[in-house]
């Protein structure tokens, strides 16, 4: 017997009060939900409860399914809610049935949040004693843009919620182990170089002789393998979320492969941009290995975080970011470009395709100096020798002037207005 386990956190629900207050409304709604998802009713039993201290009681209440159960708490005075909906699969597969149930609970609940989580259920079946068996591949999907979505059948692994974020370990059979932040894809075992080599190689090729670095982000290391191997006396890493580097340690050695045991690599857990605003070093490079623009680090692509993060940077350095997609973010990319023009002399915007990501995606270097354009084909070839950089499955001498030769749409987003 193996089914699927949903939960959803619904916070600053603006749905009719009466979903908040009133137990027969809250059953009704979850009657009507339940026969349109073609799921089987059973019973259900719900429990007001009394004021206290002056704010009215919320209700708590199952519907039992001939599947298994949903189940409903509100919170009225924070207007939370908390939702919990468990299917069977047993002689049929419901886990469309179960989605839709919960999508309807929360479209009436209109909540601005929602944190969601799911769980594969194993199987307890006589045939399951003895063997731990693996839950059942799905597509798994990314909203890239408000009419584009993109997928991969997945296996789930582990899904967490840690103190920031969503965290998500999928096995897929495309490209192995992959790591999702709040429904995003990260990174993963298999092509996780087309990313991380574009997002260093370029700016680190350009410098004469970086030693220094700083990533903001970065957990999985994916961004520190690459620099390190440039020779680089010490590379900083600044990551927010410490499950994100438990994750990486413990699932992600094909993407980072020592990286973050190396003791040229410093560990820095917490808010990126304090260690910006305190320290007193200069780095050659500095590199945005961030989530989207358009997630919670939102914050950090801002004018104001890119200037702190320009004064860290040593003569000669320069920052490294990535964009989002000119296809599909065009005026994302399109601000992020002319706000790095405002703050440096430098602006190289570049781009690749990212299997992972769905699309061609934007990135760029911005300097006071640094100008990684005007290397030649021979000259980025005899610094590669020279470092003795190998390993390298995307960027070559070649690919490095090819990453700046814009297609002509992603040239005329970019001209200022």
């Amino acid at each position: 017997m193996h089914g699927l386990h949903l939960t959803a956190d619904l916070y600053q629900c603006a749905g009719h009060e009466r979903y908040m207050l009133e137990a027969e409304a809250i059953a009704s709604l979850c009657r009507e939900q339940t026969l349109a998802s073609g799921l089987t009713l059973v019973d259900d039993k719900w429990v007001k409860f009394p004021p206290y201290e002056g704010q009215p009681g919320g209700v708590t209440g199952t519907v039992l399914l001939a599947e298994s159960h949903l189940a409903i708490h509100t919170w009225p005075e924070t207007g939370s809610v908390t939702v919990d909906v468990y299917v069977c699969n047993f002689s049929d597969d419901n886990s469309d049935k179960a989605r839709a149930l919960m999508e309807g609970v929360i479209a009436a609940y209109a909540p601005a949040r929602v944190v969601r989580q799911q769980l594969m259920r194993g199987d307890i079946g006589p045939a399951a004693a003895g063997r731990d068996p693996e839950p059942e591949p799905q597509w798994v999907m990314e909203q890239l843009a408000p009419h584009a979505r993109f997928g991969y059948l997945a296996r789930p692994c582990e899904l967490r919620q840690t103190a920031f974020q969503q965290l998500e370990l999928l096995h897929t059979p495309q490209f192995g182990k992959v790591l999702r932040l709040d429904q995003r894809f990260m990174t993963s075992e298999r092509e996780e170089f087309f990313y991380h080599e574009a997002l260093v190689h370029p700016a680190a090729t350009a410098h004469g002789a970086p030693r220094q670095a700083l990533i903001l982000g970065g957990g999985d290391g994916g961004a520190a393998e690459e620099l390190l191997k440039h020779g680089l006396e010490r590379v900083v890493l600044a990551e927010l979320d410490e499950a994100v580097v438990q994750c990486a340690r413990q699932h992600l050695q094909a993407v980072h492969r020592g990286a973050l045991d190396d003791e040229r690599v410093q560990l820095c857990i917490g808010d990126g941009m304090a260690l910006v605003d305190s320290t007193e070093e200069r780095f050659d490079l500095v590199l945005m290995d961030l989530t989207d623009p358009d997630t919670p680090a939102q914050g950090l692509y801002s004018p104001a975080s890119l200037q702190r993060m320009r004064r860290v940077l040593a003569r000669g350095g320069a920052l490294v970011l990535h964009l989002g997609s000119p296809v599909f973010h065009g005026p994302q990319v399109a601000e992020l470009a002319r706000s790095l023009r405002e703050q440096f002399a430098v602006v190289r915007c570049y781009g690749l395709y990212i299997p992972l990501y769905g699309a061609y995606w934007g990135l760029a270097v911005a300097s006071d100096s640094l100008d990684p354009a005007a290397l030649s084909a021979q000259q980025v070839a005899e610094r590669l020798a020279r470092r003795g950089v190998g390993d390298l499955q995307y960027y070559n001498a070649q690919v490095h002037g090819a990453l700046f030769a814009l297609p002509g749409y992603y040239r005329d987003l970019l001209e200022p207005q």
